[in-house]
């Protein structure tokens, strides 16, 4: 399956939403089966006149009779989930940037608060399912796009995140829990309640996850897996294997002969 992954045209969308990629019915489709991978993004998939069950690490999508619009919210998954489609059903998902959400809904650590290895319904807004409706029916892709920021930009707030952004950048940079605590002059318990409050997962499970998605990007510079393990702070291979084994679930050399990470959309099909 080809999707096209489309990077917002709003120069303020773009520093909160990664991207977003649509799926149109087709009910003569054959089943799509496919592993998505841990990251740092929280994703908002919405659906059309569809049934989802999600349990565990599996995710299935059939078409439904009942007129609906199905919305759920993933903020969180270390170990790959598996999406199963009977057909091909018309879709939104939209990557939000770590933080990104958070300027969008009020109240976020409610989601966040939730089982994440269980469907979580993601209905924020008095209008949001409406609306989702009427930008399904739209034909015309840009005419989509641009009506699909239109509503997200109506719905921004902007709020003040400039500590979690620091502690995200210094997690990222691989400081230690205890060193940022000393830094900020807060203790190590409050550190993992805001971090989990704005990001919804701990500081180490972020920087784990981090470093999993930066090795997948560098992978073309380096010139073997020992010096992309090296150049991606794992402490050495052994550890940038485990990883592998603990996040996707397979070896490095497997992962990166069967996935094609040039894609926005790191999946592994089935």
């Amino acid at each position: 399956m080809n999707l096209e992954f489309y990077r917002p045209k709003n120069t303020l969308l773009k520093k909160y939403i990664e991207g977003f990629y649509f799926i149109v019915e087709d009910s003569t489709s054959d089943p799509l089966i496919y592993r998505t991978f841990p990251n740092n993004y929280v994703i908002i998939a919405i659906a059309q006149n569809i049934a989802l069950t999600h349990r565990d690490a599996m995710m299935i999508i059939t078409p439904s009779k009942e007129n609906n619009i199905v919305s759920n919210i993933i903020y969180r998954y270390n170990t790959p989930i598996e999406i199963s489609y009977l057909k091909l059903i018309n879709e939104i998902t939209i990557y939000f940037k770590p933080l990104g959400l958070n300027s969008f809904i009020e109240n976020l650590d409610f989601f966040y608060s939730k089982d994440h290895t269980r469907k979580i319904e993601f209905d924020p807004y008095t209008d949001f399912k409406e609306e989702m409706e009427k930008i399904f029916n739209i034909t015309d892709r840009q005419k989509q796009i641009e009506t699909l920021e239109l509503y997200w930009l109506s719905k921004f707030r902007e709020k003040d995140v400039s500590l979690i952004q620091e502690l995200i950048q210094d997690i990222e940079a691989d400081a230690k829990i205890t060193e940022l605590a000393k830094r900020y002059k807060i203790s190590r318990q409050y550190l993992s309640k805001i971090f989990q409050k704005h990001v919804g997962k701990s500081p180490s499970e972020y920087r784990k996850i981090h470093r999993f998605r930066r090795s997948i990007i560098e992978k073309n510079k380096a010139k073997n897996l020992t010096e992309l393990s090296c150049d991606n702070l794992f402490y050495d291979q052994s550890h940038f294997i485990k990883d592998f084994q603990d996040l996707p679930h397979n070896n490095p050399k497997f992962f990166f002969k069967n996935v094609d990470t040039e894609k926005e959309n790191v999946w592994l099909f089935i």
